[in-house]
């Protein structure tokens, strides 16, 4: 399902600047918007990898780094269905996150800083940020994904896997979003004035879900999932001076189903809670003038992707559904219908 606002023509300029949001969404999060990508490029008025601005937060970040680092749709699609295709082809999916469910956390809280803050500025964190630091400490390890982010990374410079690329991340402006696991606050990298952090590291620190992953630390400080303060980011694209935004948003759902069973129930309804969320950013963005595109999973969707978006197993179905499913929703360049807000 999508919310359109058509392209705009913008005096002076040949086409208009273009922003591309990919959220958080865990392994099948990932794998439905790879499956949305081919539909969605015949959306834009540019190659994806090409747009002006990339926001990736969690999945999303690694979706953007593989974009920002040549990586052609062809290849993405390929490397999902379990092709050694390209640059991707040594990177197996189903070995980057360790499996569908985490390792035995360690035995003590998140951060303690964020505990204390909660106590003593309650107001100055977000909710679902001051939530995480009750979790548990993850022992998950994303080596597996830091040396995929690396060797594409180097990949786009022409160096060998074990090059180190220059510190000015890629050609075009990318963030990669995280939370700073003991202030709370959202750290955009690649944003001007952010830490400085290599590509794949942050990367890491944008996918490291609290209580089921370690931290990541760049810089002397830890960082969590970016999609711990918001699955999208979408409210940063409102000065970020584009004209048109497109938004996959695998967390959210425009047009949800009626399951049965409680614990989907329960998916349902905080779902609805992020969709309303985003909703809400999307028609600021209107109000100031941006066209916004967004595109999230349907009820077929949500029937193959389950409750666990990090179970691999259903990867492949989720993926050829999407395929399917989102290219009905953007239909075909030009014509795609209005949803309401």
């Amino acid at each position: 399902m999508e919310v359109h606002v058509g392209l705009k023509a913008v005096r002076g300029r040949s086409r208009p600047r273009v922003g591309l949001v990919l959220g958080a969404g865990g392994v099948l999060g990932a794998a439905w918007m790879t499956g949305a990508l081919p539909a969605l490029q015949e959306r834009l008025p540019c190659p994806l990898g090409e747009v002006d601005l990339l926001i990736g937060t969690s999945a999303g970040s690694v979706l953007a780094a593989a974009l920002r680092c040549g990586i052609s749709i062809d290849e993405m699609t390929a490397h999902q269905r379990g092709e050694a295709v390209g640059p991707l082809g040594e990177s197996a999916v189903d070995r980057l996150t360790g499996g569908p469910w985490p390792p035995a956390p360690q035995l003590r809280l998140g951060s303690a800083r964020l505990m204390l803050a909660m106590l003593l500025t309650p107001h100055r964190v977000h909710p679902s940020v001051l939530a995480s630091a009750w979790l548990p400490q993850g022992r998950g390890n994303h080596a597996a994904l830091r040396d995929m982010v690396h060797a594409l990374h180097c990949h786009s410079f022409a160096l060998p896997a074990s090059g180190e690329p220059p510190s000015d991340w890629v050609r075009r402006e990318t963030w990669i979003v995280a939370v700073d696991y003991d202030s709370g606050r959202r750290a955009v990298f690649g944003r001007p004035g952010a830490p400085p952090a290599r590509l794949a590291d942050a990367v890491v620190a944008s996918c490291s879900i609290p209580g089921w992953y370690e931290p990541a630390v760049i810089g002397g400080r830890r960082y969590v999932d970016g999609g711990v303060r918001s699955p999208t980011s979408l409210g940063m694209m409102a000065r970020a001076g584009v004209d048109e935004v497109f938004v996959l948003a695998p967390m959210a759902s425009v047009v949800a189903d009626r399951p049965r069973m409680p614990h989907e129930r329960l998916e349902r309804q905080l779902r609805a809670l992020i969709t309303m969320t985003m909703l809400r950013e999307v028609r600021a963005l209107r109000a100031a003038g941006i066209g916004v595109t967004v595109l999230t999973p349907g009820p077929e969707d949500l029937a193959v992707m389950g409750v666990n978006l990090m179970d691999p197993r259903r990867r492949r179905l989720v993926f050829d559904t999407s395929m399917v499913t989102s290219a009905a929703a953007l239909g075909p360049a030009g014509s795609a219908r209005e949803a309401v807000a």
